[in-house]
């Protein structure tokens, strides 16, 4: 077996290691598409875009480092920096999502006022849904969906520069482009299985006595993933 084939085996090896230990890579689309219904061709899209995102932010930093002679250790340094933010943004979004779920969850909780001397019992959740709910629900899920885009952007694919794309400079221009793309598309497309997978399993699961804390539970599983990326550094 060559360098190249060496380096291409490697690749695919790596990114399908990386990604599925990285549970910040699927536990979030996997979360949000069964809290906002999304539709598999939807979350698959999304998940698409964002894994584009992902690879490209390192890819670009690579060939930058790259085309200006940077050390490894300049660019490991700057992936690192770019991981610790990743990581702060994701317990931030968690953070934020699930205050909204909360918020919402005491908005629409019945209430009791009192009516000639009777208590009745009151519920805004209907009103909000002929109201206002259509309205807020497309804006809401773009808020979302930009905001795992922009985590996926800012999260380093930590093993490509160093162990990948450097060593496939050394070789020739192919290699370099092959190991590259290899480990690209394999992460990408392992990113989209484990969702698939994940998305699938959940509608498996009964869960209909909590589906009005979906949101919530959505928004709590994205901050454990980056409380858990923080302490344990998966």
């Amino acid at each position: 077996m060559n360098a190249t084939s060496l380096l291409l085996s490697t690749s695919v090896f790596i990114a399908v290691t990386h990604t599925l230990i990285g549970i910040d890579h699927y536990v979030p689309f996997v979360v949000l598409s069964k809290a906002n219904a999304w539709t598999m061709k939807k979350t698959m899209t999304i998940v698409l875009l964002c894994g584009i995102g992902h690879v490209l932010s390192s890819v670009l930093l690579g060939l930058f480092g790259i085309a200006l002679s940077q050390s490894v250790t300049f660019l490991v340094n700057i992936e690192t920096i770019r991981g610790t933010l990743a990581t702060s943004f994701m317990i931030g979004f968690g953070l934020i999502y699930t205050c909204w779920a909360l918020t919402q969850l005491y908005r629409n909780k019945p209430h009791t006022h009192l009516v000639n001397g009777e208590k009745i019992l009151h519920d805004h959740h209907h009103i909000e849904q002929t109201q206002t709910h259509h309205e807020a629900k497309p804006k809401k899920n773009l808020n979302t969906i930009w905001g795992l885009f922009i985590l996926f952007v800012l999260g380093p694919c930590e093993p490509l520069i160093p162990l990948l794309m450097f060593p496939a400079a050394t070789q020739n221009t192919f290699a370099f482009i092959a190991v590259t793309a290899a480990f690209s598309l394999t992460t990408i497309i392992t990113m989209m299985g484990l969702t698939y997978i994940g998305v699938k399993g959940l509608k498996t699961i009964n869960v209909k006595g909590l589906e009005k804390y979906s949101h919530a539970l959505a928004g709590t599983a994205i901050t454990l993933c980056g409380v858990m990326i923080l302490t344990l550094g998966i």
